[in-house]
Parts: C-alpha cells; structure tokens; sequence
C-alpha cells in the first residue's frame, strides 16, 4: 500500500510529543547544548549515530536470557522476537546514517566539530552504558526510553523538512538512498526517515506495554504480538 508521506509529516507536527521522562528531558537537552537547538544534517547524522546502541544492548540481555532459559519455549520465542525486530532496526538506523552522510557530501557540507572523533565516542560510550544498564534493570524502562528517543528522532525530522522546504525541489540522485525505495525528492526521503522513526518508537511502546501510546497510520507495518516481559 502507497503511504502519504506528506500526510504523516505533518501529522508528526501537529502531534504533541509524548510527555518524556526527565531522564529523556535531560539527555534531549544535553543533545541540544551540544549541536544548538536548530536541526542540521550534522545533528541528524548524531542522532542516527546513537539511534542503533540500543537494539544492540538489548540483543547482548536477550541472548544471556536464553542461555539461562533455553528450556522455557515462551521465554525463548520472545527473546529471539525483540531480537530480530533489533537487528532490523538496527539496519534501518545504519541506513539512516548513510543515507544523510551521502547528503551532506552531495551537498558539500563538512561534518560539524561535534561529529569528530573524541566527541561522538564520549557520547556513544556514554549512551551505550546508559542503555545496557537499562536492559539490565528493567528492560521495559529500556523499551519505554527507546520510544522516548524515536518520538523525539520523529519531530526532529519533520522539523527539518519543514524548515528546508528546497528539499522537495531536489531529485534523488544517490543509489543509497534508492536501495530503500524510488523517492520522487530529498523531502520524501527524510520524510521516510521520520516515519521508520515511528514504526521504531511504535514497536518500543508494544514491547514496553504501552499499545495505547501506538501511533497508528495507513499503510504501516504489523506491531508485533508480544507479552511484555520484565
């Protein structure tokens, strides 16, 4: 089914986001003080750049359920869903992240100083204890935080289509991008970007118990049918 991309871009700005927690509050605002409050290419291509540490934090929590519950079909069955659904999550993120580089160097537009090497490790490192402590603990909090960062990953996009309304004027010429879909412009490109957001913060709520926080539209992808574990 043809999905509206406009449509649902718009509905990302009209939509209020979900009320984050302080822990998302502060984490956004740091994120803010770092690369400004105005959305760039280079803050998306930050962004992109932490959004797949979680999916893996919670693969390395799963793979140890297993192994200690392997006899247990149920424990086995949701453990091998949150991974597959991580692992495919995972690649949309990565492609994210090539498809806004391949961008910006069509655009010839230079990494900012926070994209250089000492920085995004500093904040990798830092997000990626963050998150595998919360896999840990309390792995619906980590589904739940994930959420909060793809809402938040979801506006930002949008934002950023509507503050650079010449994205649409301009034609995909970039075979990364076109390994996703045929995009008739650079708008609907990360327009898309913007909407794997949702489908990502979508999954997260089903995973975290939260279903009632879906934000459903036409032509989206299956949730899955899971029971939240703890």
């Amino acid at each position: 089914m043809s999905i509206d991309l406009k449509k649902e871009q718009i509905a990302s700005r009209e939509r209020p986001r979900y009320k984050y927690s302080v822990l998302a509050k502060i984490f956004f605002w740091m994120m803010d003080v770092i690369t400004g409050k105005k959305v760039t290419p280079a803050k998306a291509k930050l962004i992109e750049t932490l959004a797949s540490i979680p999916y893996r934090s919670w693969e390395i929590r799963q793979y140890a359920r297993m192994t200690r519950g392997y006899r247990k079909d149920d424990l086995v069955k949701h453990a091998t869903g949150v991974m597959n659904w991580g692992r495919d999550a995972q690649d949309n993120e990565y492609w994210h992240l090539r498809v806004i580089n391949d961008k910006m160097k069509q655009d010839g537009i230079k990494d900012a100083w926070y994209l250089f090497p000492l920085v995004p490790w500093i904040m990798v490192l830092c997000y990626a204890i963050i998150t595998r402590m919360m896999a840990v603990i309390n792995i619906r909090r980590a589904f739940l935080f994930n959420a909060e960062f793809e809402d938040h990953a979801e506006h930002v996009y949008a934002q950023f289509v509507d503050e650079n309304p010449g994205l649409d004027d301009q034609p995909v010429d970039s075979e990364i991008a076109n390994e996703y879909m045929e995009f008739e412009s650079w708008g609907d490109v990360f327009r898309r970007i913007g909407l794997d957001e949702r489908d990502h913060m979508n999954n997260s709520f089903v995973y975290c118990g939260k279903p009632e926080c879906v934000v459903e539209y036409e032509g989206m992808p299956p949730l899955p049918d899971v029971t939240p574990k703890s």
